[in-house]
């Protein structure tokens, strides 16, 4: 599905869990629910795949607080990724059976809106959307390579399909592959008629991670005012129940400053990050022990992003911005989209140990072409050498 996504948000949970780096979800242990029950919560706000966690990381996760009998409640807040790990992530909610409640704290578009549909029972805020549009990919090839990549996102179609009819057996075929087809984004209201949603519940503000409103910008026919209210999100300061300061904070004294330096050098050679230590002090300027530690946590994470990417020269850069791991997918999805070129994969296998050798062929020598050519000349005009 169309890999254009970020995010986070939540509804009806007591407190915002804190993000952490290279992280799109957060699993709770069972807690206390209503009349005494327990209740496993899952926190899915960002992409779904190779820049998040894949489908498989998060059903290990699942299972390692998976009790079998409790509630298990996912909230949503997600523009999509990769559709199998959405797929994944449907077939595995479906499997909890009448256990599993998704939510739909602000979006799930895309494969998110898929993966959210394998809930028994899916509650949507009052201000949420779902996004369902066909599948999309882009490839380089012949002809035949064109034509074969056009069969496989055929089929794809057709399991996104099968996955929203699981939810809404109902729904009218024709309907819903016109809405599929459209890029559609519903209102909860909408969901609810069309039986891809079973409650609305109470709205929320939506916040926006950086990036987000630049990758949603990407769909056609994203509703212009929840790109506004992005925008308007990025910009507010955020809350704090703490008065402001009245004074700069004291400047750390040389020793303190001497020693966060070589914390930063040991750590970074540690992790084989050496050439991120400048970028590191300028950006933490030696604060505190506190802020050098989370900025080494931040600068792994974004060192990890941009070898995944190929683009590892972008480290230095935005681990000198002091960018999150959040912020820097985005940007550089942004650059290997922007760029044309894709990702390049290489499936093939090594070749076994006992494989025949394979025959190089040999570059043509043109004295021994001449040579043949006026030997068959002779022959046919019946002359000697």
């Amino acid at each position: 599905m169309k890999s254009l996504m970020p995010f986070r948000i939540f509804n009806k949970a007591k407190s915002m869990p804190q993000v952490e780096d290279g992280h799109w979800y957060k699993i709770a242990a069972a807690a206390e629910g209503k009349a005494g029950a327990k209740v496993i919560e899952v926190y899915v706000y960002g992409e779904i795949g190779a820049w998040g966690i894949t489908a498989n990381q998060f059903i290990q996760d699942l299972k390692a607080v998976d009790d079998g009998v409790s509630e298990v409640v996912v909230a949503f807040n997600t523009n999509g990724g990769d559709l199998f790990e959405g797929l994944a992530i449907h077939n595995a909610l479906s499997r909890l059976g009448e256990r599993c409640t998704g939510r739909v704290d602000a979006l799930a578009a895309s494969a998110g809106s898929v993966a959210v549909c394998g809930a028994h029972r899916v509650v949507m805020a009052s201000n949420a959307m779902l996004m369902i549009h066909n599948p999309y990919t882009w490839v380089g090839g012949d002809a035949e390579d064109l034509r074969r990549v056009a069969n496989v996102l055929d089929q794809a179609l057709e399991a996104i399909i099968a996955a929203y009819k699981a939810k809404a057996p109902s729904i009218d075929d024709a309907e819903l592959r016109r809405l599929v087809d459209a890029e559609t984004w519903l209102t909860a209201q909408e969901a609810l008629d069309l039986g891809l949603a079973d409650e609305i519940g109470n709205g929320v503000k939506v916040q926006a991670c950086l990036g987000q409103g630049a990758t949603l910008a990407r769909y056609r026919n994203t509703p212009q005012a929840l790109l506004d209210q992005l925008q308007a999100s990025q910009a507010e300061p955020e809350a704090s129940s703490e008065p402001a300061p009245v004074d700069e904070p004291p400047a750390p004294s040389t020793g303190n400053s001497t020693a966060l330096a070589l914390m930063i050098t040991q750590a970074c050679a540690k992790a084989g990050i050496s050439n991120l230590v400048e970028p590191l002090i300028a950006s933490t300027k030696l604060a505190d022990e506190a802020t050098v530690q989370a900025a080494l946590t931040r600068a792994k994470a974004v060192r990890d992003l941009c070898v995944a990417a190929r683009l590892p020269e972008m480290a230095v850069e935005y681990v000198g911005a002091g960018l999150d791991a959040t912020v820097v997918r985005a940007r550089l999805f942004d650059k290997l989209v922007g760029s044309g070129k894709g990702f390049e994969i290489d499936n093939t296998l090594p070749p076994a140990a006992d494989d025949p050798e394979t025959v190089q062929a040999k570059l043509p020598n043109p004295s021994n072409i001449w040579s043949a050519r006026r030997q068959a000349a002779q022959q046919r005009t019946g002359k000697g050498a």
